[in-house]
């Protein structure tokens, strides 16, 4: 039987772990939707890495109140590379897709990125703030849906120069594990390497990497300058020119199939 998965916030977790109460919207779903009753048993992941076994106790429309029963193996285990992707911002419902295909193919994290040619321009920071609010809905979401019982984090909007800045600073004064954060591969229509090529330069089995995917525009010649400068690989797909979200999407899948999970 499919397991009916909630999700909840770790401080939605009585002490001990003894009980969990599931807020408005996983509530409704919870009684409108599935209609379960005192007694069901179903699924509640925090996020973070933690599943577990509960039992309904009270089901009301704007919350729901669980008894943990104990903890449980997620349904999908996490991919063994921490792979962030910084996408440049996109219009439409483009970002939305990216953000969900990308949480069920396994990245850790999401950095929205502005760039010289990106789709949009936020208008102020409570513009910014709406619109991580919600790709981080669609991410829980889209964990929930395939299994993940961790939810990617989804930054704030970056600019491109903050992005090189931040992954440089990462790699001048960090060493072992996190070092290996810093190694960066920026997707380009242009100037760029096979991946095959690309991937000489990283470690064997690298951990942690990050993919910088551009928008619709492609990038600047000076933001591929400042990538060439903080040793970025900068790597072209052969074959045929993708729109943004797509090589978002295709990104994601070819780095966990040589790095990750994804067999």
């Amino acid at each position: 039987m499919t397991r009916r998965r909630f999700y909840a916030p770790s401080s939605a977790f009585g002490p001990n772990l003894e009980s969990v109460r599931l807020a408005s919207d996983e509530a409704r779903h919870l009684r409108d939707v599935l209609r379960l009753q005192p007694g069901d048993e179903v699924f509640v992941f925090d996020g973070t890495g933690r599943e577990f076994r509960c039992q309904v106790e009270l089901s009301q429309r704007e919350a729901a109140q669980l008894k943990v029963l104990g903890p449980s193996e997620s349904a999908r285990s996490e991919s063994p590379l921490r792979l962030t992707l910084a996408v440049a911002l996109l219009k439409g419902d483009k970002f939305d897709l990216v953000v969900q295909k990308a949480t069920e193919l396994g990245v850790a994290c999401v950095i929205p990125v502005i760039t010289k040619h990106a789709d949009i321009r936020l208008r102020d920071s409570s513009d910014a703030a709406k619109r991580v609010a919600r790709w981080q809905r669609i991410a829980v979401e889209a964990a929930k849906q395939s299994g993940r019982a961790v939810v990617p984090e989804i930054t704030s909007p970056i600019d491109f120069e903050s992005l090189v800045q931040t992954t440089k600073s990462q790699s001048e004064g960090v060493e072992g594990a996190a070092e290996e954060m810093a190694q960066v591969i920026m997707f380009s229509e242009r100037n760029g390497e096979p991946l095959l090529a690309a991937s000489r330069n990283l470690s064997p089995k690298p951990t942690s990497l990050t993919a910088v995917v551009g928008s619709e525009g492609g990038w600047a010649d000076e933001e591929l300058a400042l990538a060439r400068q903080a040793g970025w690989s900068i790597v072209t797909l052969a074959g045929r020119i993708l729109r943004a979200e797509t090589a978002a999407i295709a990104v994601t899948a070819l780095l966990q199939h040589l790095y990750g999970d994804l067999a």
